[in-house]
């Protein structure tokens, strides 16, 4: 008899729930991208049908009995740390009854197919009815998850996307951004209006666009034989490992979304392909949550894609691709115009300056939504006074104020905090690429990132999770997470401050 029975047992058992999730999460990329529009209520059965497999399966009390079992196997340190990753994943999955997993799959497909019509005609009293459904279901999925798990309803579902991550570590954080962020926010647009950027403007048909985002996709590293780029409401990555499926949108008069719409979406890509392949569906060799899978996004599309010397490296791609010439596309002007800092409405479009405040607005509503503080009724009045509040600007319209995003729309409450805890990740990152490859501007000048993402791949894609956020990111970068390397990178590139 094996020493690792129930180990044993327990991967076999998790590797067919990665196959089925595998499953599932291709659906939900063809609903997003290919569903026919009368056609969400088939795939809302669907995915429940196959939610409810996988519940079953998690829950099962044979399941239990093995992760007892298994606790007391002497393992190699990646099966304890797959065994850890197992028993988190039970313990997310048990605090839920198999009914409510069904119907929050269910509403998710309706609700989303309601919010693409309501945003597309910016009419938030039409979307209402399914909002209010999905968000009471969310409500009691917290409820739930923060009675077995002794956490706060919030913290339940943070958990959920970034394993021990809590608010206790996110709210000092938050705060002291707080402290200094709108003010630096007014000194960089000033600073801004004593050499302003000539506009770039081009009108840019879909298939040009499309033609130079494969183009950097492929330089950056995607492989196109285990992936594929399509087009959808809000830019996404899903798929699996093995099947990567990333998408952006195009404006022809906006052809910078969807450029680094698809640079975003390549670094999430970049991360999933690059996790080692001898734990492909296994706990252990899935991404290290969100917070880290942010940080690569956001490592491609702002540290690399927006310094001067990528930029350098870029303005003649446009020339080539797009046809463009003049003053305003040099590199020089490309930086000022790309890294143009100003108040807008949509997050996904937001320069890195004001992006957290963004993220800030929304961490502090969906908690409020969360406790039943805020009414979903009451969301638009509540979003266009912190937008003001926070970015100094009112949104004209729903589609521009709180129907932007999809995260709510998909119960998904608790995520945003990542986007910025990987925004300051991704700075400490980059200082730590910079010391590793002391040419990297010269690199990133003609277009080379094979260095990069390869130091990248070792530090961080090919660990998965092996390691809890904290030590995996102590590991990479020497220290714990520290935002003063991301308050150091905004002073150095939009005040020229050392």
């Amino acid at each position: 008899m094996s020493q690792t029975q129930a180990t044993d047992q327990l991967e076999v058992r998790f590797r067919r729930l990665a196959a089925i999730n595998g499953a599932a999460d291709i659906l939900n990329w063809d609903a997003a991208t290919m569903l026919p529009k009368k056609s969400g209520d088939v795939r809302g059965e669907q995915l429940a049908a196959l939610s409810e497999v996988t519940h079953e399966l998690l829950t099962n009390p044979a399941l239990r009995d093995l992760l007892q079992q298994a606790h007391s196997e002497t393992l190699e340190p990646w099966r304890t740390a797959n065994l850890r990753e197992m028993q988190h994943r039970y313990d997310h999955a048990n605090a839920l009854p198999q009914q409510l997993v069904a119907a929050i799959t269910r509403q998710r497909i309706t609700s989303e197919h309601s919010w693409r019509e309501a945003r597309r005609t910016a009419n938030y009293k039409s979307f209402l009815p399914e909002f209010k459904k999905m968000l009471q279901l969310t409500r009691e999925e917290a409820a739930a998850k923060s009675t077995a798990l002794n956490l706060s309803a919030y913290d339940a579902m943070l958990d959920g996307f970034d394993p021990g991550m809590r608010r206790t570590v996110i709210d000092p954080i938050f705060a002291t951004l707080k402290t200094w962020l709108p003010d630096f926010v007014n000194q960089v647009i000033e600073h801004q209006k004593k050499k302003p950027a000539l506009p770039l403007n081009a009108t840019v048909p879909e298939a040009q666009q499309k033609t130079l985002g494969l183009a950097m996709m492929q330089r950056l590293g995607f492989d196109m034989s285990q992936g594929r780029i399509d087009s959808s409401t809000h830019p996404f990555c899903g798929g699996v490992p093995g099947d990567v499926r990333i998408t952006t949108r195009y404006n022809p008069e906006k052809f910078v979304n969807s450029l680094y719409g698809v640079m975003h979406e390549t670094g999430h890509a970049l991360y999933e392909q690059g996790l080692p392949t001898e734990w492909r569906g296994l706990p252990v060799g899935h991404a290290r949550g969100m917070s880290v899978h942010e940080s690569q996004s956001l490592f491609v599309e702002m540290q690399l894609g927006r310094s001067a010397p990528f930029l350098r490296f870029l303005a003649p791609q446009l020339a080539q691709h797009f046809c463009v010439s003049g003053p305003a596309w040099s590199p020089e002007n490309l930086q000022r115009a790309l890294t143009k800092v100003s108040r807008s409405f949509i997050r996904v479009d937001a320069d890195e300056v004001t992006y957290p405040l963004h993220v800030i607005l929304r961490y502090e509503l969906e908690q409020a939504l969360l406790t039943d503080d805020l009414k979903a009724e009451d969301l638009p009045g509540a979003w266009a006074e912190n937008m003001q509040h926070h970015l100094g600007v009112t949104p004209p319209d729903d589609a521009q104020g709180c129907l932007q995003d999809i995260h709510w729309p998909e119960g998904m409450l608790g995520y945003f905090p990542t986007y910025t805890l990987g925004a300051m990740l991704a700075a400490q990152l980059m200082a730590s690429v910079r010391k590793a490859i002391p040419d990297l501007d010269a690199q990133l000048e003609r277009g080379e990132f094979t260095n990069i993402i390869q130091w990248l791949n070792k530090h961080l894609h090919a660990q998965a999770s092996l390691y809890p956020t904290p030590e995996l990111i102590t590991k990479a970068t020497d220290e714990p997470l520290n935002p003063v390397h991301y308050e150091a990178h905004l002073k150095a590139r939009y005040l020229g401050q050392a």
